[in-house]
């Protein structure tokens, strides 16, 4: 599979006059590559070209990583010793024979001037270029192996969701609740990185989209967000639902109606060929109608994969075309500030003949405790 993507993508630095792509510790090196490093002060940094093998810059303690490896790939180690880095990265990359002027791509979200200053004497007269849209177009569309994965996340992440239900009552704490479903996120199988610490929002903390878990005691009355994913083999989920902490006004009832018809309408929406912009239209012209489109702040979903935030983004001004393979979520939302705030998100998939929920979590209103 590796060699694949390796094979595809220098097809894809030829075919847009690229000489070379430098990525540095990310998720599109492990897509790549198999090899997983996090960002830390001691740089690692892959370079593939149009032709030849991959070349990989890393420190020596990193070598075991590689030594698996089942496809070609030339590796440059470097010890701990940060003033001989600097000759090591200039040799890594004179190996390549690269063109004074060589066009060469990197994405801009993740190369820091640590590494851009190690890299820059090796190529004095080649400015870098943002080569992101080579990779995202690659990630983008998932193969039937990655959505799978997928999947397994977004099962682990509702299980543990149902899990920790009973527990939900007046009287917890959102960091309770918090703590208890990354516990069961764990023991269900996810992956030790969670794609991001769950959002447990309660009452005026839900009129804040990306609150953190507080002290704040759940009461009657309350609408409860809980935004939450779990990881499997690299892959994420990233789900939301809302639920009433005992009986709440006929105002929220109806307001959770509105999202939960607006998800719907941008999951119907969905489907090959279709703009990601008219899905976020499909969504926001619910809400909008129903009166309270300024209160509807953000884009209507992004994409899933290694990432929880990667290409395609559903949003307004977004006309890329849906594609077979791209998986997303739909997650409107309505918040009132000082008050409470309702988000319902779904994790999809396109097919040959619309959209596939991977999530089956009830989207109805649940009354708790």
């Amino acid at each position: 599979m590796i060699n694949a993507r390796i094979s595809r993508f220098q097809d894809l630095l030829k075919n847009n006059q690229f000489d070379a792509m430098i990525f540095n510790a990310s998720p599109s090196l492990f897509y790549l590559s198999g090899l997983n490093f996090h960002l830390s002060e001691r740089p690692v940094v892959l370079v593939i070209c149009p032709e030849g093998s991959p070349l990989l810059v890393l420190p020596e303690l990193e070598l075991r990583k590689v030594s698996s490896v089942d496809f070609p790939i030339d590796v440059y180690p470097y010890p701990e010793e940060v003033s001989r880095w600097s000759q090591l990265f200039h040799e890594a990359l004179g190996s390549r024979d690269l063109p004074p002027t060589a066009r060469i791509g990197m994405e801009p979200r993740y190369l820091r001037l640590l590494e851009y200053n190690l890299l820059l004497p090796a190529l004095p007269a080649s400015p870098l270029h943002d080569g992101s849209h080579l990779i995202s177009t690659m990630r983008a569309v998932k193969s039937a192996q990655e959505i799978e994965l997928q999947q397994q996340a977004v099962d682990i992440a509702e299980q543990a969701l149902y899990n920790i239900l009973p527990q939900i009552k007046p009287g917890i704490t959102e960091k309770e609740i918090g703590a208890r479903l990354v516990a069961e996120l764990f023991e269900g199988g996810s992956d030790a990185a969670l794609p991001f610490s769950p959002i447990v929002s309660s009452g005026p903390n839900g009129a804040n989209p990306h609150a953190a878990p507080s002290d704040r005691e759940l009461t009657q009355g309350d609408l409860l967000i809980i935004d939450w994913g779990a990881g499997y083999q690299g892959y994420v989920s990233d789900l939301t639902r809302t639920f009433a902490i005992g009986p709440i006004d006929q105002k929220y009832q109806d307001i959770h109606r509105i999202v939960r018809e607006a998800n719907q309408a941008a999951r119907e929406k969905a489907g090959p060929g279709i703009p990601c912009c008219e899905v976020d239209s499909a969504a926001r012209s619910v809400i909008t109608k129903a009166g309270y489109g300024t209160q509807f702040t953000h884009r209507t979903g992004h994409g899933l994969g290694l990432e929880c935030h990667e290409e395609p983004y559903i949003r307004g001004d977004n006309t890329d075309i849906l594609e077979t393979g791209m998986s997303f979520t739909i997650e409107p939302g309505i918040y009132f500030e000082h008050e409470n705030g309702v988000r319902i998100e779904d994790d999809v998939v396109i097919t040959d003949t619309g959209a596939h929920s991977l999530s089956s979590f009830p989207r109805e209103l649940m009354i708790l405790g």
